[in-house]
């Protein structure tokens, strides 16, 4: 018998994490809570080759987490020891233990709301559930991961990650026997081991500082180089592939702006025919001040493409009635369908499964949804099972429920509501796609406009490993519907639904949201948890009318500056290209961004004077928008 001295010791621990069985299938409680934990085995003799086990939820090990939860993970670090790939250990129904020597790749993926959850696949192919990170956690995770092992990206797919042992000779060889560089494997190893995140991408891809800050080990030596001598020697940096983006331009002050008066006259906008007369105009006193709650069922037919702005009320009447014809026939679709044919439908079962749940928590607190038997969550409910006839590559995904709420309570009106849903989707739709790519550029988009803006404030919050932004993402996701009040969010969403000034304005908004805790956050010592406590305890806390305020004056703010880089004029869509036929572009573009400010601080001037109709606000000079 081998006698074998051992230590362990707890490198990790994170509560919180979450295995999520299949929703589609049933619709019981699909979330069972657990943690996840690394230990460091380290031995003396010839080590006995034992996996932590979990029984019941709590692991038979000296470390007590103090709770009993229903699954666990336990990745047990074991020096000097070389096996064969065993299989991952199941040591009861929702416990799970596997080697870090013997992880292959991990995939990191993103749910929606913006939870994170990771695969792991052990080395002879087997892989563990997917881990839903509740509250965080992911890149601790990793970055105690990556004292044992090197996770680089996959050539074939940004979210797939591939495990290497801390051993130059072994990646040397595999880096030989796949051919993925030109590189000397000598060099190409030293400089993986240093910093493996960038040299990989080196290797594949375009990438941008962002992405390199969202997945370069923290503790990495390898930092984007100051201004130094061109003589010196060439860093990371420099190296064909990368495009940093930097914006080290002075902004001028920002300008004063003010909000107008709500739209509150329609008829006289109509021409004899119906005809919105200047839908230009309508836009921009929509954008300044809202719409009056009597106006929206009307205008808000037009923001979002129901009716279109140059259709008469005869042909109007004809819409109403074709897309009401339209709209029964793929009600019908998901109607008809038997409880036998639903069985062997497990995609329209999972639809249905969610949007219940989603429609019985969205919006109680107001009159139209509360209650048990309220026609209104019956409504809600019918308009989303009919979008996922109408949208069949979308379907249902969490969150769209808190999109439909607003219109429906707004129209009253079943069809109506579903029209103005799609015409909504149209905008954000990209937000809800599995790959979440939209959602990645838009944080990355704004990261670009607080490095403009306040490029102190972005350094401290990136300092904190906070995810380049990543709590903003319910933010963008669905529009800061959980920030305001549900009669802050009908103005809200009136406003951006003008795409004025730029179809990026909720983007400016995000940014004048954390602009506005500059002093909550320079200074502190808050780490990422903390940061994130305090940006979701902001909700129902937020006044929009500052927040709009402070959105368009960083527009202003930027629009103004003739140093802007490229990237940033097309997160405000201001960039166009130059083209050789005309020469004065740059300058008149200068003169009409001068006499936008101009016209901004003369409405501030005149807005003081009080006004009470829409027609006299309509007269007064303001920012046009393109």
């Amino acid at each position: 018998m081998d006698i074998c001295c051992f230590v362990t010791q707890l490198v990790f621990e994170k509560e919180g994490v979450y295995l999520h069985t299949n929703a589609k299938r049933s619709n019981q409680d699909t979330t069972i809570p657990g943690f996840i934990r690394i230990v460091e085995r380290v031995s003396w003799a010839s080590p006995i080759d034992t996996i932590f086990t979990v029984k019941g939820g709590v692991e038979d090990t000296n470390f007590d987490p103090g709770y009993e939860p229903d699954w666990a993970v336990i990745s047990t670090v074991k020096r000097d020891q070389v096996r064969e790939h065993p299989p991952v250990k199941e040591t009861s129904q929702w416990s799970f233990s596997l080697p870090l020597s013997e992880l292959y790749s991990l995939r990191r993926s993103r749910f929606s709301l913006g939870r994170n959850f990771l695969v792991f696949t052990s080395r002879g192919g087997h892989p563990l559930p997917p881990l839903h990170f509740h509250r965080g956690g992911t890149r601790e995770l990793l970055r105690a991961m990556q004292r044992y092992i090197i996770l680089a990206p996959s050539p074939v797919d940004g979210r797939l990650f591939l495990a290497y042992p801390h051993d130059s000779g072994a990646l040397s060889q595999s880096f030989d026997e796949l051919h993925l560089f030109d590189d000397g494997s000598s060099d190409l190893v030293s400089r993986f081991i240093q910093d493996p995140y960038a040299t990989t991408f080196g290797g594949f891809s375009k990438v941008t500082n962002f992405f390199r800050g969202a997945l370069r080990p923290p503790d990495s030596p390898f930092h984007p180089r100051g201004p130094q001598d061109h003589h010196g020697p060439p860093s990371a940096d420099d190296e064909p592939g990368f495009e940093l983006i930097t914006c080290g331009v002075e902004l001028g002050p920002k300008p004063d702006v003010t909000r107008g008066q709500p739209l509150d006259k329609w008829e006289e906008f109509l021409d004899p025919e119906g005809r919105v007369k200047d839908p230009q105009q309508i836009k921009e006193l929509v954008f300044r001040g809202g719409i009056t709650p009597s106006l929206r069922k009307d205008v808000w037919k037009f923001l979002l493409g129901f009716y279109p702005w140059n259709s008469t009320v005869k042909e109007r009447e004809d819409i109403l009635r074709m897309k009401t014809d339209e709209y029964f026939r793929m009600k019908v679709q998901w109607k008809s369908v038997s409880e036998e044919q639903e069985m062997r439908n497990s995609l329209l079962r999972g639809y249905r499964s969610l949007i219940e749940r989603d429609v019985s928590r969205t919006d109680r607190h107001n009159t139209f949804f509360s209650g048990n038997d309220n026609p209104g969550l019956t409504l809600l409910n019918d308009v989303l099972m009919t979008y996922c006839m109408f949208n069949f590559d979308l379907g249902y995904v969490q969150g769209m429920s808190d999109l439909l709420a607003p219109l429906l309570f707004v129209t009253q009106n079943e069809v109506e509501s579903f029209w103005c849903l799609t015409g909504f989707m149209e905008m954000v739709h990209q937000n809800f796609e599995e790959s979440q790519e939209a959602m990645k550029q838009q944080l990355l988009q704004l990261s670009l406009l607080m490095k403009a803006l306040d490029p102190e404030l972005l350094d401290y919050l990136d300092s904190q490993d906070s995810g380049s932004l990543c709590f903003c993402f319910r933010w963008l996701l669905i529009w800061f519907k959980r920030e305001f009040s549900f009669e802050d969010i009908l103005s809200l969403w009136e406003v951006l639904w003008t795409r004025l000034p730029c179809e990026n304005f909720h983007l400016l908004m995000a940014a004048s949201i954390l602009e506005s805790q500059r002093g909550e956050f320079i200074g502190s010592d808050h780490d990422f948890n903390t940061i994130l406590k305090h940006i979701n305890e902001l909700t129902m806390k937020l006044d929009l009318q500052t927040v709009l305020r402070g959105a368009e004056a960083n527009y202003l703010q930027l629009a103004c500056c003739k140093e802007l880089p490229v990237k940033v004029q097309e997160v405000i869509g201001l960039y166009v290209p130059p083209s050789p036929d005309d020469e004065t572009s740059a300058e008149s573009e200068s003169h009409e961004t001068q006499q936008l400010l101009s016209q901004s601080q003369a409405a501030a001037t005149e807005t003081s004077q009080s006004s009470n109709s829409t027609a006299a606000a309509a007269a007064r000079p303001r920012p046009t928008y393109p």
